[in-house]
């Protein structure tokens, strides 16, 4: 261990020791950004900056579970990257399938997919579905993987399952005009029955949100940290959760 390595580390113990659990989030979504950029900035692959990005999934929801928090959603792959020329989107599909096996091996988080599965290939679509199967009676964090994920067909897709279950009860559009609220919409979502995001967090300096959970963070906080994601620290993520404690949250009054 150097010295920087050391001050990090009485850094974030500092940190640490100072963080009131009580004001940790319950819900982070987190946008691993940054993995091909990583890789160019050290003389690496993109492959190799993914999954290095892989790898530092498991490290965050050690951190997330020392600190008490419920809900990780974790954007590792958006309908737009379905785009990507195939000499991309398939090493990279492979590093996912690889990274939510891991999830699901390691036996303490409960894994569920957020995202069209019709959207993947069908060996990326067995391999969350397993996920989800093997890991559903887990107690650990719950672990949304956004794989094939977008805010935008989130809604389209929330809207058009609606509309299915109530043409299937007889409902006339009138009537479901009439009750069509808030509430019964976001029953509808990848995430129904699950709280609200209270903090994002976006690596690699960039500060939107490219359509990450755009219903369900209306409320959000949001922290963007300036380290790519593979190169993303405990002291990083303990920076993240002061910074949401310092914040007083209004809910739009």
């Amino acid at each position: 261990m150097n010295l920087r390595d050391l001050v990090y580390r009485l850094y974030a113990r500092r940190v640490e020791g100072r963080l009131d659990h009580a004001q940790v989030p319950k819900h982070i979504g987190v946008i691993l950004d940054g993995n091909r950029r990583w890789a160019k900035a050290s003389g690496g692959t993109p492959e190799q900056g993914h999954k290095a990005g892989a790898s530092k999934i498991q490290e965050l929801l050690g951190w997330c579970a020392e600190t008490d928090v419920e809900v990780v959603t974790l954007w590792m792959l958006s309908t737009d990257n379905l785009n990507r020329p195939e000499e991309q989107l398939v090493p990279l599909l492979g590093i996912i399938e690889d990274a939510v096996r891991a999830l699901a091996a390691d036996g303490r988080w409960r894994v569920h997919h957020v995202g069209t599965l019709d959207l993947l290939p069908a060996r990326t679509q067995a391999v969350l579905k397993e996920a989800e199967e093997s890991t559903r009676d887990h107690t650990g964090i719950l672990v949304n993987v956004a794989v094939g994920y977008g805010g935008r067909q989130e809604i389209a897709d929330a809207v058009r399952s609606l509309l299915l279950e109530h043409a299937k009860k007889g409902t006339s559009f009138e009537e479901l005009a009439e009750i069509v609220d808030i509430d019964r919409i976001s029953e509808h979502l990848y995430t129904r029955g699950q709280p609200d995001p209270d903090l994002v967090i976006r690596t690699s300096g960039e500060q939107r949100l490219s359509g990450f959970m755009l219903w369900q963070s209306a409320h959000s906080e949001y922290y963007f940290c300036e380290v790519h994601w593979p190169a993303f620290r405990k002291v990083d993520f303990l920076r993240a959760l002061r910074d949401y404690a310092a914040r007083h949250r209004r809910y739009g009054t």
